[in-house]
Formats: structure tokens, sequence, C-alpha cells
């Protein structure tokens, strides 16, 4: 089995970093690049539910989103990657469990390392799973990469 290249989606939650660990680990096993990729939902399709939102507003939102996220992905790297022997970072709008599979079949990714549960399934120390599924469920179902779902429950704290 050749791994030559890992891709780790995050949202920068708690439960997101539990994966951290495996990713550094197997990628300083196989030598394998390392890609970050951080989706971010596209802002415009919630315009409606607030009345007409300023597209000038929404630009400046979702720009702002994406600075933050670039932010967060330096840090990361700088932080928990240094031992990586190389590390992309990939910054996309979107839906997340498309993009996600959308980068899979592009760059050809031999693994994805990615928590059971994101930002969006944390509440107040607890798990909710909710019945229409996950971005980890979605990716795990239709990846044709092997996925290494983590569960942060299930992680020593």
């Amino acid at each position: 089995m050749e791994i030559r290249k890992i891709l780790w989606p995050t949202d920068f939650s708690r439960n997101a970093a539990q994966a951290l660990p495996y990713v550094s680990s197997l990628s300083e096993k196989y030598q394998a690049e390392v890609h970050l990729i951080f989706v971010v939902e596209d802002v415009h399709q919630y315009d409606h539910f607030y009345g007409d939102a300023s597209p000038t507003f929404l630009k400046e939102f979702q720009e702002k989103i994406i600075q933050k996220g670039g932010q967060q992905m330096e840090k990361i790297c700088q932080e928990s990657l240094a031992s990586c022997p190389l590390y992309k970072k990939h910054i996309v709008v979107g839906d997340p469990a498309k993009e996600i599979l959308k980068f899979i079949n592009e760059e050809k990714v031999d693994l994805v390392v990615m928590a059971t549960h994101g930002h969006g399934e944390e509440r107040g120390g607890e798990m909710k799973h909710f019945p229409f599924g996950s971005v980890s469920e979605k990716v795990t179902r239709n990846s044709p990469a092997p996925v290494l779902a983590i569960n942060p429950l299930r992680q020593k704290k």
C-alpha cells in the first residue's frame, strides 16, 4: 500500500483536531504530503433567511471567513505539522462534503483522515447526531479513497 497524499478536512473545531495526531504520525511514517482542506459554506445561500442581505456585506463576510481560515491553517501547520515532509493548504467555498469528495478525486488522495464529528455537531461538550448525515458520513460513504474516521468521543482528553 502506497500512501503519498493524505487529506485532512478540518473545520478548526476541537473535534476535528482529534484527527491531527493520526495525520502527523501517518505522514511521518509514509513521508506523505498532507493536504489540509477547509471548506467555507457559501454564505450567499443564507441571504434570504435575514431578508435581503447586502451582496457587499455577504462578500465581505465570506472573505473574512476565508482570511480567518487561512490564519488558522497557517497556525496549525507551524505548530503541529512542522514534522511533515510537505503540507499544502486549501480553502474552498461550497458544500463541505461535495468539495471534499471533489478534492479527493481531482488530487488522487490516497487516504483521508477526519473526525467523525466536527463543529456542526459540538454542543456544550455533547455530541448530537442528525439523521440527515454528517459531512464525515457522506465522505466515508462516497470516497474512492480509504477514510480513517476518528471518533473524538473515544480519544483521551
